[in-house]
């Protein structure tokens, strides 16, 4: 899928959503979490990482993980017992772009497949904005959080620690 059209889903699913939400531009080669930060005077607080996890025992359970970008996600302990495996560990870039349509620095949570769960930290939703990739490493989407406590793909629960 091309950017564009990875884009245009995300949109179609915010508006759908009804989520109160601005995209803003980025230069992909900021797209990271620290330089898009640091480059375009966002709180790191208020930015939130979407992270693809993939288990290993058994193989074939994947979830999206939504966290502030300063708290640290419990993957090999609330992730793993919410999703109930054994093991499970932060998917590779080939497996998040096979899984999602999308590339490290810009996945979100909005334009992914139905079937992928997804888990949102509990400290995201108790921010009043919050920055997440847009699909593509161009695109970052400024949203308010409350979208994720109404979605019914979204779990909202303590998947962080800080």
């Amino acid at each position: 899928m091309d950017d564009a059209t990875i884009e245009a889903a995300v949109i179609a699913e915010l508006e759908a959503l009804g989520a109160d939400y601005d995209v803003m531009d980025c230069d992909p080669a900021l797209a990271d979490t620290a330089a898009f930060c640091e480059a375009y005077g966002i709180a790191p607080e208020d930015s939130a990482n979407c992270i693809l996890v993939a288990s290993r025992k058994p193989a074939g359970v994947m979830a999206l993980c939504l966290g502030l970008a300063t708290y640290r996600l419990d993957v090999n302990g609330a992730i793993r017992r919410h999703l109930g495996v054994r093991k499970i560990s932060f998917a590779p870039a080939e497996l998040t772009a096979e899984a999602t349509g999308q590339v490290i620095g810009g996945v979100t949570p909005f334009g992914t497949p139905a079937d992928l769960p997804i888990l949102v930290d509990e400290g995201v939703v108790g921010r009043e904005r919050v920055i997440v990739g847009g699909g593509s490493r161009a695109k970052k989407i400024h949203v308010d959080p409350a979208v994720f406590s109404r979605w019914d793909r979204a779990v909202v629960a303590p998947f962080a620690q800080g």
